[in-house]
């Protein structure tokens, strides 16, 4: 039997020179004494300890020119303003005092696979607007919801539901494209995090992400390497980039779902070659939504078209249901799979999303415990709608305006060249 008293000294040791080599660390990687990170690297807990030593725009997007005083505007209401409620605990937000230490410490240390880093968070921004419905996780994170007893219980959604969820597709389709034009070198995520903000309260939406779960932002924008859930910070875009920017807005108690690829001024030829596989796969899964035929089948569909192109598609990752629920049934997933996610029937609301890799598709999330990284740090790409099933075909929710700008790889693709507005007939009963 081992020494109690013998044992506490050398946990007490043992805790002390931990905390030493956390604050000289700290020290090291955050002091202009340091230009570089500290060979202090991270592992995952799974089989490793936490902590060891080791020794013009091509895209077709318009731009435009931010404004200081729209992102100045949309900083004022914080979290930590008076009447704030605290999260609960579980909440994956960045915590506070020495536990923030640590989580500051885990990013300065971690062992990054591409050339994406973490910046600067400003604070998180909250909305008290009067006349904007907020979504009950909006003060402490926490969704209030219950997940569906079976994967293959769908809800279909009623017209007067259906009607709220065109309004809330709408409302983010023009948010995401706002956030598009602004897509340009020089520009850091979180300045379009701001204007994402300021555009969705403009339309009297709160912007879902923000406090989901404790997700710090308004939207994600995931640059390069990053597979998805990217946190928007100070890092500004640079020439060569291509980025993704998610937009969820929740209108009158239903959010709407979409994302897009966006090119940070002139990209090279393999990143074109990604974004147009990633796109035309999504839209031959989008064409073979029918009431009638099986969830599980598309995945199939986007893993045999990436595969001959060498690309890899996520794992991690699926699509899912939408209304009133940010997140429900029905999983989509984006690979061969026979799993019983149930039946397309007319009513249903859902997102197709696949997340398409140039390497491996295996992802390695940062210690923010957010941000999905590639394994190989090579990049990825993804588009997503909000999809209604109609009596005869599927009708994207979130689907582009006229205003909307029109990308190479919809000028360019083999499987819809131009604007994909759906199959559905217009006088579909569900449509």
């Amino acid at each position: 039997r081992i020494n109690s008293t013998s044992s506490l000294r050398q946990s007490s040791t043992m805790i002390w020179n931990v905390a030493i080599l956390s604050f000289i660390t700290l020290l090291e990687t955050s002091s202009a004494f340091s230009p570089r990170l500290s060979p202090l690297t991270s592992k995952t807990t799974e089989g490793n300890s936490l902590l060891s030593i080791s020794s013009d725009d091509i895209c077709g997007a318009p731009s435009i020119q931010i404004r200081p005083d729209l992102f100045d505007r949309t900083m004022v209401s914080l979290n930590n303003k008076k009447g704030a409620k605290v999260k609960k605990k579980g909440s994956r937000a960045k915590p506070k005092g020495f536990a923030g230490a640590l989580r500051d410490l885990q990013m300065n240390a971690f062992k990054y696979t591409g050339d994406v880093r973490p910046g600067t968070q400003s604070p998180q921004r909250v909305v008290n607007e009067d006349g904007i419905m907020r979504p009950d996780y909006a003060d402490d994170g926490t969704p209030k919801n219950a997940r569906a007893t079976f994967p293959w219980v769908i809800e279909v959604k009623t017209p007067d539901e259906i009607k709220k969820m065109r309004a809330a597709g709408r409302v983010a389709r023009e948010v995401l494209d706002i956030a598009g034009r602004a897509v340009k070198p020089g520009v850091t995520t979180d300045e379009i995090d701001a204007i994402v903000h300021a555009a969705s309260l403009e339309r009297g939406a709160y912007p879902s992400p923000l406090n989901y779960h404790g997700f710090p932002k308004s939207c994600c924008t995931s640059v390069n390497e990053i597979i998805c859930h990217g946190i928007p910070d100070d890092r500004k875009l640079v020439e060569g980039d291509i980025v993704n920017v998610d937009i969820t807005c929740y209108l009158d108690g239903y959010h709407g779902d979409c994302s897009e690829m966006f090119c940070v001024g002139e990209v090279d030829d393999d990143a074109k070659k990604l974004l147009q596989v990633t796109y035309d796969c999504w839209v031959a899964a989008l064409n073979y939504v029918k009431p009638g035929r099986d969830y599980k089948d598309i995945g199939g569909i986007i893993e045999d078209y990436v595969t001959p192109y060498g690309f890899t598609t996520v794992r991690n990752f699926c699509g899912h249901g939408i209304g009133s629920v940010f997140h429900t049934t029905p999983n989509i997933l984006h690979y061969t799979n026979n799993e019983p996610n149930g039946q397309m029937a007319p009513g249903h609301t859902f997102t197709i999303e696949p997340m398409i890799c140039e390497g491996i598709a295996k992802a390695v999330t940062w210690p923010d415990q957010w941000t999905a990284a590639t394994v190989d740090g090579k990049r990825t790409a993804q588009f997503e709608h909000t999809l209604l099933i109609t009596e005869d075909g599927v009708e994207p929710l979130t689907g582009k305006l006229d205003s909307s700008p029109v990308q190479f790889w919809e000028k360019e693709s083999k499987v819809h060249q131009g604007i994909w507005t759906g199959t559905a007939s217009k006088n579909s009963p569900v449509a």
